[in-house]
């Protein structure tokens, strides 16, 4: 089964594509691989809508995997890599005041920056030791 990832998916509340830069406040729309079977021998099912709000993210210390924290209609939260959120395309409401998307957009970029920086300074002198 193919899935495209690079075409509109979704009404036309959530017509802004952003595979890659989701920011927490955006009220995003994207389709997850689900799976049957046991861990051993997974069997894929299909596609499933998520539509949640990103209420909060972080780059873990020791790869940079960057994970969020999403709240879903019902008000349950679930945690998801940014390498599973953005793997089928990601869609967002526009915001009532764009420059503050910007905003928070640049302040992820710069942590991200800073995360990759500091591994990068852990890994070198890691390896000068060795």
């Amino acid at each position: 089964m193919q899935h495209e990832t690079n075409t509109y998916s979704g009404d036309a509340e959530y017509r802004i594509p952003c595979t890659g830069d989701v920011v927490v406040g955006d009220h995003v729309r994207f389709d997850r691989a689900v799976f049957s079977g046991s861990f051993r021998k997974p069997v894929f099912d299909g596609f499933e809508r998520v539509t949640a709000e990103i209420i909060a993210d972080s780059y873990g210390q020791a790869k940079q995997q960057h994970t969020f924290s999403l709240l879903l209609p019902d008000g349950t939260k679930i945690l998801i890599k940014g390498r599973n959120l953005y793997r089928n395309g990601v869609w967002r409401k526009p915001w009532p005041d764009e420059a503050l998307r910007a905003a928070a957009l640049h302040e992820k970029h710069a942590r991200g920056n800073h995360a990759r920086r500091a591994r990068s300074r852990r890994k070198g002198s890691y390896e000068a030791r060795s």
